[in-house]
């Protein structure tokens, strides 16, 4: 059932009584300001039951306590301590001095269910109507939004294929132990499998690393045993209900089996097996977490995880939208949703997208063109070799004529395949402008054009983006550059403070949780933003007022008597053995409620 939280005040409450110690100018004070406007116990209603059970911790306060854990960082352990004896986080949530909101258990199913019913986006969406209560974010008009990613170290262990191997069969082989009801141990040993219930196979493995027909030998038994307990997840399949969770278990398990043995493992002649050469960008590198992927930033940087796309209002700072890409994935896919995801949040127009070169692609520009919004981003530079590069050329689309450096003009187009798709499916004519091979071979600039066993002349392809790509040149040789480079480094600072927020590690397994994570970070940011320029605002009054004052130093003696009055009654009160475990947890907790740590 529902819990609500009262909307009457009390004097006991925790930003009554430190508001003013903890700091009137602090982000807890922030949250308990605005704590009641930006989270409502109605709004997740849907996550429980109209009668049935005990009412619940209240929503909005869980939502609070989740920001708080995104600020600090801390464990949802040390979260629920600290909610109980931290001073700040009694001001933040407006919980009483003896007070315990509640325990670990509470907020893990609290994050579950918004993770599992996709609520979460109401925190961050709470976090865009501050910033437009505060005049930060404007409620009309146009933004321009700046585009960048990040990666995301993954939370699955990364493991070689000899482990990986082992690890997915493990994870097969519980499954099965689970569904037969008997110990593992002493399945393992019927199938002959126990081998595979130490803590590592190749410490255990006893064999010269150095030696390739041992390490073929070993390949060869993870392989077979790999297979083995696949056909035996598949006939235990056979024994389950359509649909039904033991069903779907052996499904995920399976599945994560057999992408390590196809990417992986290559059949050589007869039974022997080896180990693929090549890495796949779609490859499992962990087991624990099969949604992670291997993912370059630069040449220089490389990660094994996910990767983060953040979108921000150039303007105000306030991030606007995040997602969860494969670590794999290139930079600029999925920008275009990432704008309309920004578009549909704050209910702006986009005027227009600012990314770096990754976003340049003609591709990418075309997808942006199509869906009405303007994208700003440098063209990839070509690397200079040898060679003329294509930029070297001049092309005029209104003519269909190409230059070339040595002055030649040509006009001869001819077809060069066709461009195609990621599934390999031709969607455009390629087209190159043919220059002709007696005047190649009499020019002066022939070495620095082409390799010498060429007969033909050289070709210079003509894209379907050629007109985008040399607009986008002139752009940059336009003052209206100057003014890009300023703004788009807006988003690279909100990164960097989502960094100080902790979305460089994975705290959980999954695409979906890391989401959650990296939408938590990007509302505690957003929050942070608009309490800080908030605070530089000038107001009427510096301080509390004299009456404010007065009742703070009325009040607090009578509270301090209260409690320990309270204390004392249960000290000096004949106890039975019922009553003996609820005053030791009393006391101990008056006495740690005293005591602030210095986090």
């Amino acid at each position: 059932m529902l819990g609500r939280r009262s909307p009457q005040a009390s004097i006991f409450d925790g930003d009554q009584i430190y508001l003013g110690h903890v700091g009137r100018n602090t982000f807890y004070a922030f949250l308990a300001r605005e704590r009641h406007r930006l989270f409502r116990d109605e709004d997740f209603a849907g996550l429980y039951h109209e009668r049935w059970g005990r009412p619940s911790v209240p929503p909005s306060t869980l939502c609070v306590a989740l920001l708080l854990q995104t600020y600090t960082g801390c464990s949802d352990q040390e979260a629920s301590e600290r909610a109980a004896y931290d001073q700040r986080w009694k001001v933040a949530l407006g919980a009483g001095e003896l007070e315990r909101p509640f325990v670990k258990s509470t907020l893990q199913m609290f994050r579950a269910q918004l993770t599992v019913h996709s609520e979460e986006m109401r925190l961050f969406e709470a976090s865009l109507e501050a910033a437009r209560r505060a005049t930060v974010l404007r409620r009309d008009g146009q933004v321009r939004i700046a585009l960048d990613t990040t990666r995301i170290l993954g939370r699955g262990a990364v493991k070689d294929t000899y482990n990986l191997l082992a690890d997915g069969i493990l994870r097969v082989m519980r499954v099965l132990v689970r569904q037969s009801r008997q110990p593992m141990e002493e399945w393992a040993r019927s199938k002959d499998l126990a081998h595979y219930l130490g803590s590592s196979l190749k410490g255990e493995a006893g064999i010269d690393w150095d030696d390739d027909q041992a390490r073929q030998a070993l390949l060869g038994q993870l392989v077979s045993d790999a297979e083995r307990v696949l056909e035996l997840a598949r006939r235990a399949r056979g024994g389950c209900a359509a649909g039904s969770a033991d069903e779907e278990q052996l499904v995920k398990a399976s599945e994560v089996l057999g992408q390590v043995l196809a990417q992986d493992v290559e059949r050589k002649s007869g039974d022997e097996v080896g180990i693929r050469k090549g890495t796949s960008a779609e490859r499992v590198c962990s087991v624990h977490d099969p949604e992670m992927r291997h993912g370059r930033k630069s040449k220089a940087t490389r990660f094994d995880g996910h990767k983060l796309a953040v979108a921000v209002d150039v303007e105000s700072q306030v991030i606007t939208a995040v997602d969860v890409m494969a670590g794999s994935a290139q930079d600029d896919e999925g920008s275009l949703e990432l704008a309309e995801q920004s578009q549909q949040a704050t209910g702006l127009e986009i005027e227009a997208a600012l990314g770096d070169c990754a976003y340049g692609s003609g591709p990418n520009r075309e997808r942006f063109e199509e869906a009405g919004i303007s994208l700003l981003a440098k063209v990839p530079a070509q690397r200079r070799g040898e060679h003329f590069s294509k930029q070297e050329f001049e092309i005029d689309l209104e003519q269909m004529t190409c230059r070339c450096p040595a002055g030649q003009l040509t006009s001869k187009l001819c077809r060069h395949g066709y461009q195609r798709d990621q599934a390999g499916r031709p969607i455009r004519l390629r087209q190159v402008f043919q220059f002709e091979a007696a005047v190649c071979a009499a020019c002066p600039l022939r070495p620095q054009c082409y390799k010498p066993d060429r007969r033909e002349g050289r070709r210079i392809e003509v894209t379907g983006h050629e007109g985008r790509i040399q607009a986008a040149r002139a752009w940059q040789r336009s003052p209206e550059f100057e003014r890009f480079g300023i703004e788009r480094q807006v988003v690279e600072h909100r990164i960097a403070r989502m960094v100080q927020l902790g979305i460089r590690q994975a705290r959980y397994v999954g695409r979906a949780k890391t989401l959650f994570q990296m939408r938590m970070a990007a509302t505690v940011a957003n929050l942070t933003l608009v309490a800080g320029l908030s605070d530089r605002r000038p107001t009427h009054q510096s301080g509390p007022t004299w009456s404010t004052r007065l009742a703070t130093a009325s009040l607090t003696p009578f509270i301090a008597f209260l409690a320990n009055r309270s204390v004392d009654r249960w000290r000096s009160r004949p106890t039975t053995n019922g009553l003996l475990r609820r005053r030791q947890e009393l006391i101990p907790a008056r006495e740690m409620a005293a005591f602030r740590p210095r986090f």
